[in-house]
């Protein structure tokens, strides 16, 4: 047989692509469905893997019953208790008592506050186990029991009442966000390619491209037991709709170029990957590597989250690299309509936003560079007016019944803590460790309870207020003196994750920036160029969070930070935003390959990418600012400083300083490559006045 025919080829492989994907959206569909369904939220799996807290966590799933389900009602009136209000307290408490296998099997301890306002009774069951719905039904069924009125408040609080709130604002994350991004990229594309039908093309194919991960992190989830949570979830969803439409606009770009120099659609498309094609790959390769670089992490909702978020960036790339083609190729070019891309034609002259740019960073490059050097950095000064560690009750936008309670307790009780420190003990040790807890300074009292495995659960209780300078000390005294045993509980869980997160950082930060700058280098062939993009990524992520430390207290109100916030954002800003680094310095390298000099091929480039760019940063700061719409301040903050990020990197980095900086330096930008020996230095361009800055494209 002969060679096919390149009509018949260019017929066919658009076809067989199309066939291909619909095959992999009927045997992906189903499996997608379910990834609800493996996710987990419980408390170890937000939490360090090697610390004591952890440790905790996982014994008490092993005691009698599983975990323990810890609530504390809350009965309250601000002039003071009535002995109806007392003696509807003691009837709730004993149709619980009755209805309900409580710890001990004894009936719980009523404790008054000093000021009589307020009555706080601790109730710990094992009977929903560690079963996150059985959990949930009977935090719900105890709120059910109680009830107040006529100027008696009852809040069901506690560490597992917020839990179960937490996990209600989780449930609601996935179709809110999905629906959320959705219309976010619907509408920026529909104002980008200002055509009925183009948007529908990369809109569809990103859709798939979500369907498609999520299935293949559910076959993930089955068979390698990867964590997944919610937030996990939340964020490959913002990742594979932000980062496939960025590759979308920068192909479909690049492919209505190509379509005014050859008459088939076919040839302009491989012509369009042959173009952006490296640049979309090295884009994807740095994502995905900077999220890999997360399995370093110790802290176990980070680690999950990196092969999670790869995965959503490898499957966009991979919808986006070969049925948008596809899709693209079969419908020609009536798909621009009414901007219809003729064979021949140039496209209409007019002096741009980005023409402009280029003209004041030519005329003036090193006043530019200082200049936004110097803004970056008195930005990122806000960063020391960020506020402190996010507290567990804080983490809520609006506040909940759980948060209310602890409010509650915390003005009624300010001589205790209403919130247990959880200690294992060795079973043949749990007299002496007793007695020593009881004995530590801060302590107001210590109480057995359940065994099992050989270890021994005791409750203790805190002179201080929950996540308090006092409560701190006394965690900090335990663990000093219960040689042993494991000290845990939600406050616990906090110290242990500030300090996870700053280890974290010092090893996961290094990584990110060894991985990226190793892609730039082999896809730039430079050392200064990629040295030039990862500085900027850095001082675009400390301006960042230094703007999250001017809003957030003052305009948001938060109290406090995630500890994830820095090295997650860090991750994100810094792969994200050499995706654009990326797109304008390959076009770049183009340019110069060509033999345009270095002034004039760093003008094209901005000119000519700045646009598809400034489009992709928009798309991708309003994906992740769709995270502020939850009523969470961990989502809020993250999406918050990842869009400010990426909107700071298209409007200021990208288009003034790294231009400047490229002008600047001239061909020594790709030292030691081999454009940097092609001929003497250029200076930088100084400006022209004519209506196109370089020639055209």
């Amino acid at each position: 047989m002969g060679p096919v025919p390149a009509n018949k080829r260019r017929r066919a492989v658009p076809w067989a692509v199309l066939a291909l994907w619909i095959a992999v959206i009927a045997l992906a569909g189903p499996f997608a469905g379910k990834l609800g369904d493996v996710q987990r939220d419980n408390v170890v799996d937000y939490l360090p893997a090697g610390a004591d807290s952890t440790q905790v966590a996982k014994i008490q799933q092993q005691l009698p019953g599983g975990e323990s389900t810890e609530l504390v009602l809350v009965y309250h009136r601000d002039g003071g208790l009535t002995a109806a209000d007392r003696a509807a307290a003691d009837w709730q408490v004993g149709e619980i008592a009755s209805a309900h296998q409580l710890a001990g099997g004894k009936r719980p301890l009523t404790i008054p506050s000093k000021d009589g306002t307020t009555l706080m009774v601790p109730v710990s069951s094992t009977e929903p186990g560690d079963d996150e719905k059985a959990r949930t039904a009977f935090v719900e069924d105890i709120r059910a029991t109680v009830s107040g009125g006529d100027g008696l408040s009852v809040e069901v609080g506690g560490p597992s009442a917020l839990q179960t709130d937490m996990g209600e604002v989780f449930d609601s994350i996935d179709g809110t966000l999905m629906i959320a991004t959705v219309l976010v990229v619907a509408v920026l594309l529909i104002l980008t390619y200002r055509s009925p039908f183009l948007w529908l093309v990369p809109l569809f194919v990103v859709g798939v491209a979500a369907l498609t991960t999520r299935a293949v992190i559910y076959g993930l989830v089955q068979g390698f037991d990867l964590t997944i949570t919610s937030q996990s979830a939340g964020i490959m969803t913002v990742l594979a709709f932000g980062a496939g439409t960025d590759y979308a606009l920068l192909l479909v770009a690049r492919y209505r170029e190509e379509l005014r120099r050859h008459p088939q659609s076919y040839d302009a498309m491989r012509a369009a990957l042959r173009g952006c094609g490296p640049a979309v790959l090295a884009s994807s390769g740095t994502v995905a590597a900077g999220l890999l670089c997360l399995l370093a992490a110790d802290l176990n909702s980070a680690r999950g989250l990196g092969p999670v978020g790869a995965v959503g960036v490898v499957g966009a790339l991979a919808a986006m690299l070969t049925l948008l083609p596809a899709v693209l190729v079969l419908l020609g070019r009536r798909v621009f309509w009414p901007l219809i891309p003729a064979y021949g034609s140039e496209p209409k002259q007019r002096r741009s936003l980005f023409a402009a740019i280029g003209s004041s960073a030519g005329r003036r490059p090193v006043a530019v560079l200082a200049s936004g050097a110097v803004l970056l950095g008195a930005l990122a000064l806000g960063a020391f007016n960020l506020p402190g560690t996010l507290k567990q009750e804080d983490s809520f936008t609006e506040r909940p019944e759980s948060v209310s309670a602890m409010r509650t307790l915390a003005d009624a009780y300010p001589e205790r803590s209403s919130r247990p420190i959880s200690v294992v003990a060795p079973a043949g040790w749990v007299d002496e460790v007793l007695s020593a807890a009881r004995a530590t300074d801060g302590v107001a009292s210590a109480e057995r309870g359940r065994s099992a495995g050989g270890w021994t659960e005791l409750s203790v209780f805190a002179k201080d207020a929950p996540e308090t300078v006092g409560e701190t000390a006394t965690i900090k005294a335990l663990r000093a003196g219960l040689d042993g045993s494991y000290v845990g509980g939600p406050s616990v869980q906090q110290l242990d994750l500030d300090d996870t997160n700053t280890r974290d950082r010092l090893i996961v930060i290094p990584l990110v920036l060894a991985a990226v700058l190793l892609i730039l280098i082999a896809l730039l062939r430079s050392l200064v160029a990629p040295l030039i993009l990862v500085v900027a990524v850095v001082a675009v992520w400390g301006a960042a969070m230094g703007l999250g430390g001017l809003v957030f207290g003052p305009l948001f109100g938060f109290t406090g930070v995630d500890p994830g916030l820095p090295l997650l954002s860090f991750v994100f800003l810094v792969a994200l935003g050499v995706d654009y680094g990326i797109f304008l310095m390959h076009r770049m390298r183009e340019e110069a390959l060509s033999g345009a000099e270095p002034g004039a091929a760093a003008l094209t480039a901005l000119r000519t990418t700045g646009g598809v760019i400034a489009s992709a940063g928009i798309v991708l700061a309003a994906t992740f600012s769709v995270l502020m719409n939850l009523p969470l301040v961990t989502m809020v903050e993250m999406g918050f400083v990842v869009a400010v990020g990426v909107l700071l990197d298209t409007f200021l980095v990208r288009t003034y300083l790294v231009t400047s900086a490229s002008l600047l330096l001239g061909r020594a930008v790709w030292w030691p490559g081999a454009l940097a020996r092609r001929g003497a230095r250029v200076a930088p361009v100084e400006g022209p006045r004519r209506r196109e800055p370089v020639a055209r494209v």
